[in-house]
């Protein structure tokens, strides 16, 4: 891998120093192989995983693929079964399964195009400045300087042929619709590319996160007392920062009122979309799984 191209994209992304040992989320896209690609021309003791959730009947196959070009590129390969029914829920339940399965700090090969995506996305969700911040744990998204026309070129250089997953294109999913119909029609009446613009906002967006966070770093929200004298605005946030961790993803607004409402007293809970709950009781603000929900949703 000497080529010009591999060359430009290393140096638009951001890798751990050579030698270090990482781990690779791969399902044999295009995106996910350019960054086994990226990672092994770093220089980086890489360990492969793949995880297929049964969805497809080649599924199978593409698990092999991934891990033949893993050994062609002399890296060890786990490819993983994390089995999900297609059906409601089913982007949350994939999500959730595939975390049970793949290491705490895996490397994932999301793009500025995903990150474009989520922007939008956390806006249509109100998910406020956080949100707007992108896609989480950046540290673990290496390429997210890359587009991915890019990762496509790349694998075509490197005379690969990635998966593509018809599932990209199904509209039950709101990325989708987002990624195939919104993100093009800004195109069309912006004039120009906006997902450099979308980028470039989520950079600026997480860099208001950090200085918001150190308002709210001693704050604890699970003991309603400690921020008493702390204003809605400030214990909002530090809301946000509570149920992003609990929950994988920044919470709607209107879930953020209603914790806000339980911290000051006006209601004793809330249930929380994906099947979760918020309680208040002898001062404490509890967190949990909504049992009932939760199997519904199954």
């Amino acid at each position: 891998m000497s080529s010009d191209l591999i060359s430009e994209l290393q140096v638009r992304s951001v890798f751990p120093m050579s030698g270090t040992e990482v781990d690779c989320a791969v399902s044999g896209g295009a995106d996910s192989l350019a960054l086994l690609l990226l990672a092994v021309n770093a220089d980086l003791k890489v360990t492969v995983w793949h995880v297929d959730h049964g969805l497809r009947e080649t599924s199978n196959d593409e698990g092999e693929m991934v891990c033949k070009v893993a050994s062609d590129l002399g890296v060890k390969a786990h490819s993983v079964k994390a089995f999900v029914e297609d059906g409601p829920n089913l982007e949350a339940r994939a999500r959730d399964a595939r975390r049970k399965v793949l290491p705490p700090q895996v490397l994932t090969g999301h793009t500025a195009d995903d990150q474009a995506e989520t922007v939008i996305l956390n806006l249509l969700r109100g998910s406020g400045v956080q949100g707007t911040a992108g896609i989480g744990e950046p540290h673990r998204r290496p390429i997210l300087g890359l587009r991915r026309s890019e990762t496509k070129e790349l694998c075509f250089s490197e005379k690969l042929d990635p998966v593509n997953d018809p599932m990209n294109f199904d509209p039950r999913f709101t990325r989708n619709r987002i990624r195939n119909e919104v993100i093009p029609l800004l195109a069309e009446v912006g004039g120009r590319d906006p997902v450099p613009l979308l980028a470039r906002h989520a950079n600026l967006a997480g860099e208001a996160s950090g200085i918001l966070g150190d308002l709210i770093k001693d704050l604890d929200i699970t003991d309603v007392r400690s921020v008493d004298d702390n204003s809605d605005p400030v214990v909002k946030f530090a809301i946000q920062e509570w149920l992003s961790d609990k929950i994988g993803l920044p919470p709607d607004s209107s879930s953020i009122n209603r914790v806000l409402q339980i911290i000051r007293g006006e209601i004793k809970g809330t249930e929380i979309p994906g099947g979760f709950r918020v309680d208040r009781s002898q001062g404490k603000v509890k967190f949990s799984v909504n049992t009932k929900i939760s199997q519904e949703t199954d």
